[in-house]
């Protein structure tokens, strides 16, 4: 799969190397993608840099991980071509990064991937990977026994079943907690944010609140 990254920071730059590794083909972008030339080197063939615009047409799905104050602006330029696409959104609410952008998405009833997404009319949206820390991504990856969850919301199955399949790729279980709006229940100050917790783990810990488990008890 071709995947557009959008952020070139810790995330995007783990992510890019593992689904690398699992043969997809990525760009990874940034307003200076001539400063990512060694990144791209070190990567090999299967990834290419450009600009955001650049990542957004190329990806059949795109990661979009840039801080949430980012979010608008990037929204106006690429909002056609995201439209109809998957994105998995890494983004949280930081108020001392973000300033009002961060008060303006926490205020979402729905969370900040919500309203992100509203900024972004058409795309196929989930929030992803933005509970586990990059170094755990890193290093915890195809761990053989119990492997770490990444829990996944979104209002598209279509979108669900890519981001679980790219979870997968990169050596970790994907954990479906629902509809978009559930994306507010793994941002930062809940009890799973933060913690690199087991699918299992999770699983334990959402309880009968995640989809997994509707459908585990509906075919029961």
């Amino acid at each position: 799969m071709r995947i557009g990254i959008i952020g070139a920071g810790m995330i995007g730059s783990t992510l890019a190397k593992l689904w690398v590794d699992a043969d997809h083909e990525i760009l990874i972008s940034s307003r200076h993608p001539d400063k990512l030339q060694s990144l791209v080197d070190e990567l090999g063939p299967r990834a290419s840099t450009g600009t955001p615009a650049d990542a957004a047409t190329f990806g059949e799905a795109v990661l979009l991980t840039v801080p949430l104050k980012a979010v608008p602006a990037l929204a106006r330029e690429l909002g056609p071509v995201l439209r109809g696409k998957v994105v998995l959104d890494t983004g949280n609410a930081y108020e001392q990064r973000d300033g009002d952008i961060a008060r303006e998405a926490s205020r979402n009833p729905r969370g900040s991937a919500s309203w992100a997404a509203a900024l972004l009319p058409g795309s196929k949206w989930v929030k992803a990977f933005n509970s586990v820390y990059y170094k755990t991504l890193a290093s915890e990856a195809h761990r053989p026994n119990d492997p770490v969850g990444i829990p996944l919301a979104s209002d598209s199955p279509e979108a669900l079943d890519i981001a679980s399949r790219l979870v997968r790729d990169a050596g970790f279980e994907p954990v479906v907690i629902g509809d978009l709006g559930r994306g507010k229940e793994f941002e930062p100050g809940t009890s799973v944010y933060n913690t690199g917790m087991s699918a299992s783990g999770l699983r334990r810990a959402f309880g009968g609140r995640s989809a997994e488990s509707r459908e585990q008890r509906a075919e029961s």
